[in-house]
This record gives structure tokens, C-alpha cells and sequence, in this order.
């Protein structure tokens, strides 16, 4: 039958204070602190020590509440080592073969954690106006547009909201003037709005908004600019200043963020294979390898 037990200490507190005071004193590596501390606990051959109990009170906890952290965390690790060394004895040679796998995972999650932290490091990530250009125009193949996109300027108000007369006229209006009177009226009466006519927009996504009964975009797009539509309570207005079909090449600020996404990725990946390269030649020049 598995068992545990603690240690001689005549109260709990005692554990407490040992941790107390790994969590103030300990310094010097795993090993070393196991060859000069005194276990707050065991089970069957594995042993815990007070620095094993670092980090895991907060600075702000109660004292009280800390003794409990402690006491739960001493019980789960106990109960954790019980149930490991069962399974082991439950386990087939065959299943219990994992310290390959573990080896590798090991490998691979030092090296992506290196990995991240040389990008923290060390990645440029000021990609300018020109380079963003550039790349749109040599890649121009990659960036066809899957979906309808519009610029648009839409308003949803309530049906019964005052002035509606006025907006009709407004948002069809290419005058600045008409349009600072409907971008303040939109701030005090409208359920929603969109008017940054720079923006591209899926035009499903405005759809999605607008009740509008359409059953072939591409010809609505072409036909129509000003439109005005409602429902039982909200009245939508919605002026399409530009549009682009799918299967045509998407404009260049749609694809904007994208693009310096990938140059960004880019960037990353040619660091990696940088510093890849550097250690290989470091230790081939330093004979830290052989091939046989």
C-alpha cells in the first residue's frame, strides 16, 4: 500500500515557516538546496523541500490564507507523486517508454522559447509606407479579392428620430460641410453609423447590417449608390462611394495590414534561419560536431 507522511514537525505552522523562509533565503541552484534543507515532506522516495514552495504565495495573500495555499499545494504534490508511482506499476513496459518523447518536447520548447525571446529582442517591426508598396506591387497576384468590398457611408436611425429629412439630404451630399452636420447628428441620434468612406468594408458585412433583399451583388454595386431602406423601427441610409468585384485585385489599403503582417513574418523567419545558420558554422569552425 502506498504512504506518506510528513516529517516530524509538531504543528503545520512549522511547514509554514520553513517556507517562509525558502521564499526569502534560497539562492543557489535545485540540487544544492536539496543537499542543505530539511523536507517539509514526503512521499514514498520523492521528498519536498521548502524551496520547491517558491512563488507560489502572492505578496499580498493573508497569512492565514497563505498557510492554506501551502497546505494545499504540500497535499496535491503528495497526491500527485502517489498517483504517478501507481500508474507506473500499472503501466506495460511498452507505455511506459515516454522518455523519448519527453526528451523532444524538452528540445523543441527550449528552442521555441529562445526563439521568442530573440524575436522580442531583436525583430524590427517599422515597416514604412514604401516597403509596404513595394511588396503589394510584386506580389500583385497574391492579393485578389475573394469577397465584394465597399466604401461606404451608412447611418441607422430610429424611425421616429427628428431631422431625418435633413440627413436625407446630407448623406448623399459630397460637400465637407453636409458632411461635419452628419457626422454630428450621428453622434447624438443615430443607433449606428459608419462614415469613413476611406475604409474598405466587405460589402457581406454591410449586409448584414442593412436589410436590403439582394440576390446578385455585382449588379447591385454597379446600379446602385444612394440607397434608402427600412424596416418596422429603423430607417438605414447607405451611399456607396467605390466598390471592387471579386476576382479583381484588391486595393492596396485593404490589404495594407495584411501586407505588413507577412513582411513582419518574414522578418521573423529570416531571423530564426540567421541564428540557425550562426550557431551551425560557430560550432562546425569550433569542431562541436561530427558527422560519421
Amino acid at each position: 500500500m502506498a504512504v506518506f507522511y510528513f516529517y516530524n514537525l509538531r504543528f503545520f505552522g512549522h511547514i509554514i515557516l520553513l517556507a517562509a523562509i525558502a521564499l526569502g533565503s534560497f539562492n543557489c541552484s535545485h540540487k544544492e538546496e536539496e543537499e542543505t534543507e530539511k523536507p517539509v515532506a514526503r512521499a514514498l522516495d520523492s521528498k519536498l523541500y521548502p524551496s520547491d514552495l517558491k512563488n507560489i504565495v502572492p505578496n499580498d495573500i493573508s497569512g492565514k490564507d497563505s498557510a492554506e495555499l501551502i497546505k494545499r499545494f504540500i497535499e496535491k504534490w503528495i497526491q500527485d507523486e502517489l498517483v504517478m508511482n501507481f500508474a507506473e506499476k500499472n503501466l506495460t513496459t511498452e507505455q511506459l517508454k515516454i522518455d523519448k518523447e519527453i526528451a523532444e518536447y524538452r528540445k523543441n520548447l527550449i528552442i521555441y522559447t529562445y526563439q521568442t525571446e530573440l524575436i522580442r529582442q531583436k525583430l524590427d517591426t517599422v515597416v514604412t509606407p514604401q516597403e509596404i508598396e513595394k511588396y503589394y506591387n510584386d506580389h500583385g497576384a497574391s492579393f485578389v479579392l475573394k469577397d465584394n468590398i465597399v466604401n461606404v457611408n451608412y447611418v441607422k436611425l430610429g424611425k421616429k428620430t427628428p431631422g431625418i429629412e435633413k440627413v436625407r439630404k446630407w448623406y448623399t451630399s459630397d460637400n465637407p460641410k453636409d458632411m461635419e452636420n452628419l457626422r454630428s447628428f450621428c453622434i447624438q441620434f443615430a443607433e449606428n453609423y459608419f462614415l469613413d468612406d476611406k475604409t474598405w468594408l466587405l460589402f457581406d458585412d454591410i449586409l448584414k447590417e442593412v436589410p436590403i433583399e439582394d440576390y446578385n451583388q455585382e449588379l447591385f454595386l454597379k446600379s446602385s449608390r444612394n440607397i434608402e431602406v427600412a424596416d418596422s423601427l429603423s430607417v438605414y441610409f447607405l451611399k456607396v462611394k467605390n466598390y471592387k468585384i471579386k476576382n479583381t485585385l484588391a486595393p492596396l489599403t485593404f490589404e495594407k495590414e495584411n501586407i505588413r503582417n507577412i513582411i513582419i513574418n518574414k522578418r521573423k523567419l529570416q531571423l530564426i534561419d540567421e541564428m540557425k545558420r550562426n550557431v551551425y558554422n560557430d560550432a562546425k569552425e569550433s569542431r562541436n560536431f561530427e558527422i560519421y
